[in-house]
Formats: structure tokens, sequence, C-alpha cells
């Protein structure tokens, strides 16, 4: 995983691509907005992934950490601290970036439901439904995988 302060910004940059297209289009799709996709959903899209790095870097990765290393597991298993860590950014990720889904919600088509609190648990009950097993199951191993086989021996200087 990443060792240094430039992989560990390569690996965010990597998970918060794939997480932010693939969540995008979930959003586009329950929402039944994915046949409107237009220049502005890029735009949109480009946004949200700025927002989702500065929130991994700044405020949810830091604090995800801390909690993890906090938690009362079994840190000798890598697969514990990875379950730890991955349900930390999760849980995080979708509380900060579901406001962001609430307020280009309101931007985009207004909301139908007169209560904001509301509607921001409904959005992210759903976030978090979808990206809790898409980031342990196939994100997060994707690309644990090719940052471990493919940038990361490209970053280390041969020997």
């Amino acid at each position: 995983m990443p060792s240094s302060k430039k992989e560990g910004l390569i690996f965010g940059v990597m998970m918060c691509f794939g997480m932010v297209i693939v969540m995008s289009l979930y959003n586009a799709s329950i929402n039944g907005t994915i046949q409107d996709f237009t220049m502005f959903s890029v735009v949109e899209i480009v946004i949200g992934l700025v927002i989702a790095l500065l929130l991994d870097i700044a405020v949810v990765g830091p604090l995800a950490r801390k909690i993890a290393f906090s938690l009362p597991i079994d840190r000798s298993k890598k697969i514990n601290m990875i379950l730890a860590m991955s349900t930390c950014m999760v849980i995080g990720m979708v509380l900060f970036m579901s406001v962001f889904g609430l307020v280009t919600a309101v931007f985009a088509h207004g909301l139908e439901v007169e209560n904001l609190f509301t509607a921001y648990l409904m959005i992210a009950g759903k976030n978090v439904i979808m990206a809790l097993p898409l980031q342990l199951l196939i994100m997060g191993p994707l690309v644990r995988g090719l940052f471990t086989k493919v940038v990361k021996p490209r970053l280390t200087p041969a020997a």
C-alpha cells in the first residue's frame, strides 16, 4: 500500500476517480437522469472528483485512519486493517459527498421533499447501500491490485 505522500496521493486519485465515476452513474440511474447525460454532467463529475479528493486528503482520510487505528481489532492481520479503513472511509465520504449530491440535486432539478434533512438521509442511505459493497468487493481490491502491480513498481527506484 502507499508508503509515501506521493504514493498516497496517487492511490487516493485512483480510488476517488473510480468511486466518483461509479457512484455518479449509480445516482443518475436511480434518479432517472442517466438519459439526460450532458456536458454539465461531466463538469459535475469533475467537480465531484475534486471535492472527493480534497475531502480524502484533508478531512475523511486522516479521520478514518485515526478511527481505524483506534478500533480494538487485530492489526497483525492485514485484512482487518483494510476492512476497518475502507469502512471508515466509505462512511465518511458518503456523509460528506451526500451533501454534494443534495446541493447538485437542488440546483439541477429541485427536490420533491419538504425537509432537507430527510432528503439528505435518503441520499446518504442510498449511497451507503451502494458505496460500501462497491468499495469492499470491487473498487478497493481493483485499485489496490493496480496500485501494487502497476503504479508502485514504477515509483520505486530499481535497486
